[in-house]
Formats: structure tokens, C-alpha cells, sequence
């Protein structure tokens, strides 16, 4: 994993933790576990990092001679921060993640897709930020007249991935804008359920970030998103367009307020030997919202079950290949196709939008 990675959301992934922990359902069959423990024999990565049942154990590693990988590749690309772990994870300390932010503002080149499971730590990492006693060496009023209220934070940060990085960091290449929030990072909460989705996207919405984003992967039951989705313009445009348009105008020149909402949603079904099915129109329904509300969306796989294109019993498979949908859910069927032949085409095509880059 690094330069190149099979998650068609992003370009390459950077793992400077190793290890983690469960948290709720969408973690049962993890496909971090999975690789974990294929290399968790002596002297391996994952070596000491996995449960005799197979489960993370919840000891967390920093892997020191990853930490400088992003600043030494050249070419921008996006890059998913911890895919066999998680930023946020209580065995983090605030200082180590506070390195990793700072090296991810030195390689201000690259865009960060951040995700994370526990966004309540997300919120007390800013609130430590605000609360550092070292605030006082990089927050001085000439720096406010220059940079604006809160650009200290980037220079602040970069000075904590000088005391993570092995030798300081000398000879690496860094680019520091010193904006806030980071205009290459986008955070983003992993949800399964209406649950998950009602309890992680409202914290989320209470972080500094340049793109908030959600990946419904595994996706479990349906989730109504609109309440996170529909900024103050697009809840008016129905009701009153020209109230919306006035907003948008005052937002525009610096004037308005909108409520901050969802950038960009990943919906996925699971894969893997214990895959869930994953109900087409759950899938569905969160592409059209997305539409409605000019949100980009990501449909990254079917996962092991996918809906028969003709609706009947494709060839080639038995009738136990076939998930029936029983009530509370509406009637419908997928078959076991794996995750392969499932493909990830949602109603005849591919999905693949993203937000804008930030200018």
C-alpha cells in the first residue's frame, strides 16, 4: 500500500499508524483485519497489533519511516490518510496526530481524504488546538494583521511534525500556505446506518474543514441524508428562488451565512467471505438526493451481492445465490455475484463525481 491502492476513490494511501479497533457494525468484517492478518507473524507489520481471535487488539503503532512519504512524492495526487487504521483512534495522542496534520499542510500539493469512525475525538483534537499552550508562540496579533485569525495553525502544526519526523524533517521538500482550515484536507465520517449517520455527520459538521464528506461503506440499512445534504440556498430553491438566489449572492460577497453540509458522498456495498447484502434502492436513494442537492457521489462497488440486471436468476448461479429483502425493508433481491462481476455500474452507469478543488 502507498503509491498505488485499489480504492477507486483515491489515488494512493499513506499509513503512517498502524492498528485499530471496532467500533460498530460497519466494522465487523474489515478489510484492514483481513490484511492485518496476513502479515501478522514475527517480524512482520502487524506483528503484535492483532487479537488471537483475529480482531484488532487496539495497540496503535506510528511507523516512522512512513511519516515522510508524502512530502518526498513530487507528483500531486489524492492521498487516503490511514487506511489500515484510524487517525482518530484514543491510542493516538493529540501530539502524533497533530504531526500528521502538520506534514499534511507542508505537503500542501497533495489533497488528504481523512476518514474516521470517531468524530467526537475529531472535535475535542480542534478544541485541544485552540487550547495549546503553545498557541502563544505562533497566534501574536502582527500574525492575525498578516495572516488572518486562525493561520497560525498551520505553522503551529508544521512545528509539531518537525517533533514526529525523524530528523526533524531536514531535507524534505514543504510547502506550508499557512490557510485555515487546510485547503487540501477533506474530512470526512465512515456510517453504515441511520444510526451511525445521525450520531457522526452532526460532529463532523462542528470541524474546520475544506470539504466534509461521508463514506456509506458498508452500507447496512437505508439513511435520509437531507437534513446534512440541503444548505440554506438549496432548501429554499423550491419554496422561494429568489430568496435562495439573494442568499447565495450575500455568501458569495462575504456577507451571508450558510450552514455548513455535506461536500461529497461514497456509498459502497461489502465484500469480503462475510459480505451483507446491500438493498439497490438504499443506494438509490442517495444518489438522488445527492442530485437534488448538487452534492457529488461516489458509488464505489456493489460488493459481493448486486440486483440481476434482467431482475430474473442469472445463469450460472443457484437459487441460494439470491438475498431476498423481507420486510421492514421493500421487496427486492440481489444474488452473490462477488464482488468482481457485481462491478459497481449504479442503474447502467458508473458514478464518479467529486467536489471542486479548493482555488
Amino acid at each position: 500500500m502507498g503509491q498505488k491502492t485499489g480504492i477507486e476513490w483515491t489515488e494512493s494511501t499513506w499509513n503512517p499508524i498502524r492498528g485499530c479497533s471496532r467500533v460498530s457494525e460497519g466494522c465487523r468484517n474489515c478489510y484492514a483485519e483481513t490484511v492485518a492478518n496476513r502479515f501478522k507473524g514475527p517480524g512482520e507489520p502487524y506483528e503484535g497489533l492483532v487479537a488471537k481471535g483475529g480482531q484488532w487488539n487496539g495497540e496503535v503503532r506510528l511507523v516512522e519511516h512512513k511519516l515522510d512519504e508524502p512530502c518526498r512524492w513530487s507528483k500531486p495526487r489524492m492521498i487516503f490518510v490511514n487506511s489500515m487504521s484510524d487517525l482518530f483512534h484514543p491510542a493516538v495522542s493529540f501530539e502524533t496526530i497533530a504531526g500528521i496534520f502538520g506534514i499534511m499542510a507542508a505537503a500542501s500539493w497533495h489533497t488528504f481524504q481523512v476518514l474516521t469512525k470517531r468524530p467526537e475525538r475529531m472535535m475535542e483534537f480542534f478544541q485541544w488546538i485552540e487550547q495549546h499552550p503553545e498557541r502563544k508562540d505562533f497566534d501574536s496579533p502582527q500574525a492575525r494583521s498578516q495572516l488572518g485569525e486562525d493561520h497560525w495553525i498551520p505553522f503551529f502544526l508544521a512545528q509539531k511534525a518537525s517533533e514526529v519526523l525523524p530528523d526533524s524533517g531536514a531535507g524534505l521538500t514543504v510547502d506550508i500556505k499557512g490557510c485555515w482550515p487546510l485547503d487540501n484536507l477533506w474530512l470526512g465520517v465512515s456510517v453504515e446506518d441511520q444510526a451511525t449517520a445521525n450520531e457522526r455527520i452532526p460532529q463532523l459538521l462542528e470541524t474546520p474543514a475544506a470539504v466534509r464528506w461521508i463514506s456509506a461503506e458498508p452500507l447496512l440499512g437505508p439513511i435520509i441524508l437531507d437534513e446534512f445534504l440541503f444548505r440554506g440556498d438549496h432548501s429554499l430553491r423550491e419554496t422561494d428562488p429568489l430568496a435562495a438566489a439573494m442568499l447565495a449572492e450575500s455568501v458569495a460577497d462575504g456577507h451571508g451565512w450558510i450552514r455548513p453540509a455535506i461536500d461529497w458522498v461514497v456509498v459502497g456495498g461489502e465484500s469480503g467471505p462475510g459480505a451483507r447484502p446491500m438493498h439497490p434502492d438504499w443506494a438509490r436513494s442517495l444518489r438522488d438526493r445527492c442530485q437534488a442537492a448538487n452534492v457529488p457521489f461516489l458509488f464505489k462497488q456493489w460488493g459481493e451481492f448486486a440486483p440481476s440486471p434482467d431482475g430474473g436468476l442469472p445463469d450460472e448461479l443457484p437459487e441460494s445465490a439470491g438475498y431476498y429483502f423481507e420486510d421492514p425493508h421493500p421487496p427486492g433481491k440481489t444474488w452473490r455475484f462477488g464482488k468482481k462481476r457485481a462491478g459497481r455500474t449504479l442503474d447502467g452507469r458508473t458514478w464518479d463525481e467529486y467536489p471542486e478543488p479548493a482555488q
